[in-house]
């Protein structure tokens, strides 16, 4: 697998893989992002690059992340987001492969990124306790949660460290 930055002929396989994974959400009785799945298809003509894909040489896209630079504007306090940090959001994986991990794959990718070009911290944040005990499988530790009008924050992050990821379902690190 590999990660690499989204592109426009990527549409098709994100759309395939979006709608495997609101399907198996659904099945579970559990919210989807079917109503944006127009919206999550359109990241990989994003023109800033920070829309990022993991792709399977079988399977093709298997997940998609946006990593950013910059943060939300809340959450984090001010001291937090004037220290360099990638910032993940967005993470969608086709669950046909979730046997391989591909969000963790997605996850370790970019502690390890952040670490190559020299930036401190990965942050993230959810709305889900059950996606806060996933993150902490990948070395995410909770900082604190956050009240927002009409749902709960929870603030993640975890130090950058260069990972070897060759063995780790033979990911490779794609550019940098």
């Amino acid at each position: 697998m590999e990660m690499r930055p989204a592109v426009t002929a990527d549409r098709p396989e994100v759309a395939r893989m979006v709608e495997a994974r609101c399907a198996w959400l659904e099945r579970r009785g559990l919210q989807s992002w079917r109503d944006a799945l127009h919206d999550l298809v359109a990241q990989c003509e994003n023109p800033a690059g920070d829309v990022w894909v993991l792709a399977d040489d079988e399977r093709g896209v298997v997940g998609q992340m946006l990593v950013q630079e910059q943060g939300p504007p809340w959450g984090w306090t001010d001291e937090e987001r004037d220290e360099a940090a990638l910032y993940l959001s967005g993470s969608i994986t086709d669950p046909a492969v979730r046997d391989r991990k591909p969000g963790t794959s997605m996850a370790w990718w970019a502690v390890d990124r952040a670490a190559r070009l020299g930036v401190p911290w990965v942050r993230r944040h959810c709305h889900v306790e059950r996606v806060v005990r996933y993150n902490r499988t990948q070395g995410f530790v909770l900082v604190r949660e956050e009240q927002r009008t009409h749902v709960r924050l929870y603030m993640m992050a975890r130090r950058a460290e260069r990972l070897d990821l060759s063995s780790f379902l033979g990911v490779r690190t794609g550019t940098l």
